[in-house]
């Protein structure tokens, strides 16, 4: 992406487009948006023994279903040891298990037990109730462009950055590879899980 020269304090420095500064305006919004949302995140967990981080693992199991650690470390875009780090701690507290991958014996599945299940749903029923009361005034549509923009951003970002350190994948117990990336679902998470031991 080339930098948008602004105009204003320099001689013969155009002004942006109109379309470029909204442009520029919504990727300035992003990062800070992201710093707030772990923090109200991690505000919302403390005394649980979860993190934001286990918060989005366990999300991601909950709507992709069973993945190993190479396969979740791919869809959320990370490194496999933060990822392996979260597994670790989610297996500790009861809530994801490992279970044999037919399709590729040295790499576990890691999925999600029944108190996993219901802890994320009920994070989930959480996550809804407070959006639906704080956002009752965005129409529908706006939330749908929302997403559709975040989307678009997230895959041309992906483009720029294809220097990821996370390998290409392996195939999961049906033999395909992920097609897409999973996407979390919104992370106010409320869970009163059980302590780090």
């Amino acid at each position: 992406m080339s930098t948008i020269e602004r105009g204003g304090d320099g001689e013969g420095a155009p002004a942006p487009a109109p379309e470029e500064d909204l442009l520029y305006g919504v990727i300035r919004r992003l990062w800070p948006l992201h710093r707030t949302v772990v923090r109200a995140v991690e505000r919302e967990l403390s005394g649980t023994g979860l993190t934001a981080g286990e918060h989005a693992l366990l999300d991601a199991l909950h709507a992709e279903g069973p993945r190993t650690v190479p396969q979740l470390a791919r869809a959320m875009d990370l490194d496999r040891q933060p990822v392996q780090r979260w597994v670790n701690h989610a297996v500790e507290l009861g809530l994801a298990v490992t279970a044999p991958n037919p399709a590729h014996r040295r790499s576990s599945l890691i999925r999600l037990t029944t108190e996993g299940a219901e802890a994320i749903r009920g994070i989930q029923r959480a996550e809804t109730a407070q959006l639906r009361q704080r956002l009752a005034d965005l129409p529908a549509e706006d939330l749908r462009t929302a997403l559709n923009v975040l989307d678009r951003l997230g895959e041309e970002f992906r483009h720029l950055g294809n220097g990821s350190h996370v390998p290409p994948e392996e195939p999961d117990s049906h033999g395909n590879t992920d097609a897409h990336r999973i996407q979390p679902s919104s992370p106010h998470p409320t869970h009163k899980g059980r302590p780090r031991e």
